[in-house]
């Protein structure tokens, strides 16, 4: 990494860190993102390899239209994306452009106009990856009439590439460890085929006013509405193609003070009728995956920490595993090392949820 990437990283870092809200994130990210980038609005999006290439754990926006973020969901579903993100990901060099400058093939002229509709002219994508897979999706969004992104803005973009899964992960792993919220029964959402919510459970509404509290807290008015409409759209297509990602969604508890499951599925055959979400908190089995990938668990610590969730001892362990008690003890170290947890029981207590 050079001195110019360092910086850029720590200033990444610095940005993601707490006390600030997530509009005030999004606003540090794009004036960092700007010296090497020129742009008019910035979205960042976050996933982990777990998951895969689905819907984001967690976001930060900083000066998109709201209509233009259901507009370019709306279209990607139903009329396919030029630049869709898992073939994206798939390229040497993960940076496209759709919109203004991006040829005239039958996606890109729709998404042209959808992005005029708004007063946007084009749109920069990099895929945030590592050796260890897809991390999220950076985009950078230009007015219309403004010069429209090209070769030397994909290789400037670049210089982001090394230093954003570290400031990702950093973001997740500085929030807390053990839940500082409570655990509430899970919750059922049911979205109607035009995206809108058709019921909310008390017990959900419970848990959307504990995400996504009154104003105030810096999370943007329209995410939630945003967010249901992705949810189902990734639901419908789910659905009608099995090797679409699996709608569901792990989010840290760096963003809503414990680890949340969020779940859709549909309610026929088909996808055509209501969409049912489920929120529940997150853990056990059903974080591990998650937990690990955010927290860099090896395969081998993960086993180690299965077993001690089970209530295992190091020496059972080390007998199941067919390893040293040294062994065992030296990948506890880590885990605690990584997580920073003080104890078994705390570490527990974080898998728990």
């Amino acid at each position: 990494m050079t001195d110019g990437e360092g910086r850029i990283a720590r200033e990444l870092r610095a940005a993601l860190g707490p006390p600030a809200t997530p509009a005030d994130v999004g606003a540090a990210i794009s004036q960092i993102v700007g010296r090497q980038v020129p742009h008019d609005a910035l979205r960042l999006v976050a996933l982990n390899p777990a998951i895969g290439m689905g819907l984001g754990a967690f976001s930060f926006w900083h000066e998109y239209q709201p209509a233009l973020i259901s507009a370019l969901v709306l279209n990607g579903y139903l009329h396919g994306d030029p630049c869709p993100l898992p073939a994206l990901a798939r390229q040497s060099m993960p940076v496209c452009v759709v919109g203004a400058g991006a040829g005239d093939g039958r996606r890109n002229t729709l998404i042209r106009r959808v992005l005029a509709a708004h007063g946007a002219g084009s749109e920069l994508r990099l895929v945030i990856r590592d050796r260890h897979g897809v991390w999220g999706l950076l985009g950078l969004l230009r007015a219309e009439g403004a010069r429209p992104f090209g070769e030397r803005d994909f290789h400037r973009i670049q210089r982001l590439a090394p230093a954003l899964p570290a400031a990702l992960r950093g973001y997740v792993t500085a929030g807390p460890l053990t839940p500082t919220v409570p655990a509430l029964p899970t919750g059922v959402i049911t979205i109607s085929p035009d995206h809108t919510v058709r019921s909310i459970s008390p017990q959900a509404g419970a848990w959307v006013r504990q995400m996504w509290p009154a104003a105030g807290s810096g999370v943007p008015d329209w995410i939630a509405d945003a967010f249901w409409v992705g949810l189902s759209l990734h639901v419908r297509a789910h659905t009608r193609d099995p090797r679409a990602w699996t709608p569901l969604i792990c989010a840290p508890a760096a963003n809503f003070g414990r680890w949340i499951l969020i779940h859709g599925q549909p309610l026929d055959e088909n996808g055509d009728s209501d969409v049912a979400v489920l929120i529940q908190a997150a853990g056990g089995k059903l974080l591990l995956p998650s937990f690990c990938d955010w927290y860099g668990i090896t395969t081998g610590e993960r086993r180690v920490i299965e077993y001690l969730y089970a209530g295992a001892s190091a020496k059972q362990i080390a007998r199941i595993l067919d390893l040293s008690t040294y062994t065992i003890n030296d990948h506890l170290k880590s885990v605690y090392r990584k997580t920073r947890a003080q104890s078994r029981d705390e570490l527990i207590a974080a898998i728990a949820g």
